[in-house]
């Protein structure tokens, strides 16, 4: 489903990401964790090219992309296969809700205006936010504007969503209804979902396999299960139980 080999990228002369090679599976959810500079939302944007890997294989799908001989309609069609959440919601001021939704169905897939209607409000409903449909963002807090993005990144019904530290902007007191959105999708959208966060205790109730980077590298591949409760690893032990306990603090 999603394939990188040999993923490399430099900023000047700083090496970001060094030798990142993946394979996920349609339908899996997976966390990627580390600590802050480690490169995790950078190797998240290489995956549509939001951020050009100077080396490497990336393939969604049926789209395979080589970084060192790509193309603009290339990454055209791999950006075709994913939709992102970043951390600051990206929504358009002068649309409400249902408009945010709605409007990349009708501008890039061509959707009846009638039928992007009809999946806006099933999203929002979904998202638990139809009784804000006409409402715009400066009216709506940050937590049902990240909801808002998330229901635009599944109307456009792409195979793999990307999650940017999805709640990073919010206040505390926010940051449980976005993750309890994205936790519901996860269970019954069957999409394959990549997810870079820091809070612990969700990634280990969400995710099939957690990734754990640290200096542009990938230290540890596992389930939640060996992340989390059979660790072997003392570096990544540490690192999980001192950010579990940091979350409990602040909530």
């Amino acid at each position: 489903m999603v394939q990188v080999k040999h993923l490399n990228i430099n900023f000047a002369d700083k090496q970001v990401l060094k030798d990142i090679n993946l394979n996920i599976k349609k339908g899996e959810v997976v966390a990627l964790i580390g600590p802050s500079g480690s490169g995790k939302s950078t190797l998240l944007r290489c995956l549509n090219f939001l951020v050009k890997p100077t080396s490497g294989v990336i393939s969604i799908d049926d789209i395979t992309v080589n970084a060192e001989k790509v193309l603009k309609k290339d990454i055209f069609k791999l950006r075709q296969k994913t939709a992102m959440i970043f951390q600051n919601y990206n929504l358009l001021k002068n649309m409400t809700a249902i408009e945010n939704i709605m409007e990349p169905m009708i501008t890039v897939q061509k959707i009846p205006k009638e039928k992007a209607e009809r999946v806006a409000i099933d999203l929002l409903k979904r998202v638990g936010l139809l009784d804000n449909r006409d409402s715009y963002p400066s009216e709506m807090s940050g937590g049902q504007q990240q909801r808002v993005g998330i229901a635009r990144a599944m109307a456009v019904n792409s195979n793999v969503i990307l999650f940017d530290e999805p709640t990073s902007s919010l206040d505390p007191e926010l940051v449980g209804d976005v993750l309890e959105v994205i936790k519901n999708l996860a269970l019954e959208s069957q999409k394959t979902m990549l997810i870079v966060t820091h809070e612990m205790k969700f990634a280990k109730d969400v995710a099939d396999k957690i990734i754990f980077l640290e200096n542009g590298t990938i230290s540890v591949v596992g389930t939640a299960h060996e992340i989390f409760v059979e660790c072997k690893n003392k570096r990544v032990s540490n690192f999980v139980n001192k950010m579990t306990e940091n979350t409990l603090e602040v909530k």
